[in-house]
């Protein structure tokens, strides 16, 4: 037994999916946090199928997991750094994930981790996985930080294991809680300012103006440029996040796979209560239009999101005015 699965009601074909992703998770965080000692992890190794560099980790994590895999009910196995499904057999499964999320990290010692999806396999391998994220069986994360924790909902909430590394086991500890409908803290990469939208700007316009700012209240900034360690921390005590677009080459949807990291993250946070769009449609309910198809993502705290939302909604000359009173605070 890699993690505790006791009264969650799974399916014998799903609880031995999450039987080997556990084990795999396990021993990925043991190769992590040996980083140096006998390999480069964050060594460059070439390119991935949507043109990011990939690391030596992510390589070793993709086939782990897919090795793994092999042999169970995981009919079609759809990895980011894959440029196609690859069909492991005729199971009733479709697995999608990204083995090593956050590889920008690894030299500098902060929280990776592993992001997954799980549906019902469908006739064929990309219709397996271009299809509405409300259709998942199951969506999480692993975490690879000072503790190494899994994170996953079946559509019943959000249930969290903290593996124990004497027993290379994951124990299920309390579920997660329902998130606040507001928070005092937001996640986006501030240093692309000018290439946003202009709701995108009034928004954090607003955030940052302060108490002195129509919110008339404080807020706080953080990021951490790990999606995985982004979500969990939302997951843990509240916050919004934002990957938007931008007027960049290449970042007019964002750098977020729809499929690989927004559509399971999507999920967990829906069921925790909060909500994830694109910055206007909800991520669950939009088919991506490619396997490897980039979106704009928001998530957090649903009131946030919403409040986002509702920015794209504002007439132009209140987006562009600098911590104007905007329409969206009148009375």
């Amino acid at each position: 037994m890699a993690i505790e699965l006791d009264d969650l009601g799974l399916s014998p074909e799903l609880a031995d999916v999450m039987q080997r992703l556990a084990r795999v998770g396990a021993r990925m965080a043991r190769i992590i946090s040996r980083n140096g000692l006998e390999d480069d992890l964050a060594a460059g190794v070439g390119t991935n199928a949507g043109g990011d560099g990939q690391k030596a980790l992510d390589v070793i994590a993709d086939d782990a997991f897919r090795e793994a895999l092999t042999g169970s009910a995981v009919a079609f196995y759809a990895s980011e750094e894959q440029d196609d499904v690859v069909t492991l057999g005729a199971g009733s499964l479709a697995l999608a994930i990204d083995p090593l999320d956050g590889s920008s990290n690894i030299d500098v010692n902060v929280s990776i981790g592993t992001i997954f999806s799980i549906f019902p396999a469908a006739e064929g391998p990309n219709e397996s996985f271009l299809r509405r994220g409300t259709e998942q069986l199951a969506g999480g994360y692993i975490i690879y930080g000072p503790q190494c924790a899994l994170v996953c909902t079946f559509g019943r909430g959000v249930q969290h294991w903290v593996l124990d590394l004497d027993a290379q086991v994951f124990r299920r500890v309390a579920d997660i809680k329902q998130l606040p409908a507001e928070t005092s803290e937001y996640a986006i990469n501030a240093s692309n300012y000018r290439h946003w939208s202009a709701p995108i700007r009034a928004f954090i316009d607003d955030l940052v103006a302060g108490a002195e700012g129509p919110r008339e209240r404080n807020f706080n900034m953080r990021w951490v440029a790990s999606l995985v360690a982004e979500t969990h921390r939302i997951l843990m005590r509240g916050g919004v996040f934002l990957y938007p677009g931008d007027e960049r080459k290449g970042y007019a949807r964002g750098r977020l796979r729809h499929v690989y990291e927004c559509a399971p993250i999507a999920f967990l946070i829906t069921q925790a209560g909060g909500g994830a769009t694109d910055g206007s449609e909800g991520i669950l309910t939009v088919v991506p239009d490619a396997l490897h198809a980039r979106t704009p993502f928001v998530f957090g705290c649903a009131g946030k999101v919403a409040r986002v939302t509702a920015y794209h909604d504002l007439p132009g000359e209140e987006t562009s005015a600098l911590f104007g009173r905007r329409g969206l605070f009148r009375s």
